[in-house]
């Protein structure tokens, strides 16, 4: 019995020194280095290329720093249902991620994010005359062996044929704006349930944003000129004109692409238009009993950059000379210099806040008693 109780407390002793000298756990298996799947593939079409970007995976299924990222595969069917990648259309060689290197646990700080992108030139023999037809893509991220974890989220453009932008396209200041008008594309759409329209845009000089001046339908009896009000005179602009395909399906939203480009247009919106001439010029004399003046109105000018007036007065057979030292601001005037016995001819032209000056208006004539 001693003997027994001796082997007893040598072994458990011996379990307690092992526990102690910290023997690892169960193994854990090898990593495969496979790359978190994509999930926020995004995609655009404009004519006939397709622009997919996408979020490099930084993490391994594993939640561990990807060590030895592969290349991507693009990955393009017309069917919604993709499980492989079979026959990718196109690869995108792997980048360099920040802090690459020995697999390192999850940092609670969100590492940078690299993003990717792949630009793919639909082949005609894809597009249908079919509104409801789609083209469907997906990517497949590879480790440094070639293994993939799976397919990224599955994204879609529309199969339908996209139409030319329109040739001849020109932009001109003139005093109602800045007139844009080119040729018409020969034909709209021709399939059922998709429309097409002209699309105009504007970019400032030195800027990155596009503003949409307005768009037309597109059909054989539709206008080909658009004017542009909303410009800011004496800057630079840049316009692109382009057609779009709105898309309707019963029982979903609409969607649209755009074509091809026109090439764009630079316009200086140089101010060289006076305002209109002033109209209803009237002169009535009043003075009786007291000093002598002559009360001038006239209908007020309507333009939006209108600065002021200035008024002429002449005598018969002499120049008309400008008898107001400052823009006149509203549309009537005092002409507190007037003299007995004589005959007075007033005009009045407009002033806008680039210094256009209009002509001048019809005379209208006072005699003084």
């Amino acid at each position: 019995m001693r003997q027994f109780i001796s082997k007893l407390v040598l072994l458990t002793s011996g379990t307690a020194a092992l526990v102690g000298c910290g023997v690892p756990g169960v193994p854990k298996p090898p990593s495969l280095d496979l790359p978190e799947p994509v999930t926020d593939l995004r995609i655009v079409r404009k004519g006939d290329s397709v622009y997919l970007n996408w979020t490099v995976p930084a993490e391994t299924t594993d939640r561990l720093a990807v060590r030895h990222l592969g290349p991507t595969r693009i990955c393009r069917s017309l069917d919604a249902i993709m499980s492989e990648c079979a026959s990718p259309v196109g690869d995108v060689p792997a980048p360099q991620l920040p802090g690459t290197g020995s697999p390192q646990p999850k940092s609670s700080k969100a590492a940078e994010k690299v993003h990717a992108n792949y630009t793919d030139s639909l082949p005609r023999t894809l597009l249908r005359e079919n509104p409801g037809a789609q083209i469907f893509y997906a990517i497949s991220v590879l480790n440094g062996n070639g293994r993939s974890a799976g397919l990224s989220n599955v994204v879609h453009v529309p199969a339908v044929s996209a139409l030319p932008p329109p040739s001849d396209f020109r932009a001109q200041v003139t005093a109602e704006g800045i007139v844009l008008s080119w040729t018409a594309v020969p034909h709209g759409s021709e399939t059922p349930g998709v429309q097409t329209m002209y699309r105009v845009y504007r970019r400032p000089e030195g800027g990155n944003a596009d503003s949409m001046v307005g768009q037309l339908q597109l059909d054989a009896s539709s206008a080909t000129q658009l004017v542009d009000h909303s410009f800011d005179w004496e800057k630079t602009y840049s316009y692109r004109a382009t057609v779009v395909s709105l898309i309707h399906e019963e029982g979903k939203p609409e969607t649209q692409f755009e074509g091809d480009d026109t090439s764009p247009v630079k316009v200086f919106a140089h101010d060289v238009f006076p305002p209109s001439v002033p109209s209803g010029l009237q002169a009535v004399f009043s003075g009786a009993g007291q000093q002598l003046f002559i009360d001038l109105i006239w209908a007020p000018d309507n333009d939006v950059d209108l600065a002021g007036y200035n008024v002429f007065r002449r005598e018969a057979g002499a120049e008309p000379v400008k008898t107001n030292a400052e823009l006149v601001k509203t549309p009537a005037f005092r002409d507190m210099n007037v003299a007995s016995g004589k005959n007075y001819f007033y005009s009045v032209s407009a002033v806008d806040v680039r210094g256009n000056e209009s002509a001048r208006s019809e005379e209208a004539g006072e005699s003084v008693p």
